[in-house]
């Protein structure tokens, strides 16, 4: 997915009027879609530019919420009351509508986009975040440290921020398909990304006029390049849930 582009060097938008809606065959395995493009090819670019959008977004979100998290955790009192007054203000809004009306300020593009999902996403890891530091907060070694005379900037990055980091990270991968499927919702409400860019809230959106006249090869293949990686990612954040949290696993198999 990440080789094809840069190294074949593929059009994938080159059009043959010829072969459009062509059926899956050998040359073109997915078939073709209303103007004759290779879907097989539309679609690796489509879940390209797609998991850009969601790493990215997950990525910025994650490090909002951390951030955020750790100051309403290390500080306390009014800043910790505003902080989760806020956090319950933004959870109280629908993600998708609180995301077109963020990329409604802006012409398409990836970089609306990955805002919209940033600022959407960064409550769920802010509670995570901010329930682990208060758990930090009391164990032995952080009260030895702040007795020894380390200033509240010192226990925080020293550690505070490291216990919650596998946390973090768990959330960031956790959030790769909500960014995923959030960005294809955009798109194929025609607010995402711009509608000749190949991405897959793109192609499922271009392909209902063909799924309609009973074309269903348009509309499946872009809706498997969404499910499967959703569920690889999946999968890993299960696997690395368990490992940094062997005692839930200990628990499953009793």
């Amino acid at each position: 997915m990440l080789v094809v582009p840069p190294v074949v060097q593929l059009d994938e938008q080159a059009v043959d009027l010829a072969r459009k809606l062509s059926p899956p065959s050998w040359e073109h395995p997915f078939g073709t879609d209303d103007v004759g493009r290779d879907l097989l090819l539309r679609c690796v670019y489509g879940l390209r530019v797609s998991l850009l959008v969601g790493v990215v977004a997950a990525v910025v979100a994650t490090v909002v919420g951390t951030l955020v998290g750790a100051a309403a955790a290390v500080f306390g009192g009014w800043t910790d009351r505003v902080v989760m007054r806020l956090v319950d203000i933004f959870s109280s809004v629908p993600h998708l509508l609180l995301g077109i009306f963020v990329v409604a300020m802006f012409r398409p593009g990836v970089w609306p986009v990955i805002a919209s999902v940033a600022v959407t996403h960064w409550l769920s890891t802010t509670r995570i975040v901010r329930s682990e530091v208060l758990s930090l907060r009391s164990r032995p070694y952080v009260d030895a440290a702040i007795s020894g005379g380390a200033s509240r900037w010192r226990v925080t990055v020293r550690h505070l921020l490291p216990g919650v980091l596998p946390q973090a990270g768990l959330a960031a991968v956790l959030m790769v398909p909500h960014a995923i499927w959030h960005e294809s919702a955009l798109s194929f409400l025609g607010l995402g990304l711009p509608s000749h860019q190949a991405s897959l809230g793109n192609l499922v959106q271009s392909a209902r006029g063909s799924l309609l006249a009973g074309d269903w090869w348009p509309t499946l293949f872009p809706g498997l390049f969404l499910i499967v990686p959703t569920l690889a990612i999946a999968g890993l954040a299960g696997a690395w849930r368990e490992r940094i949290n062997p005692r839930r696993r200990s628990e499953l198999m009793l």
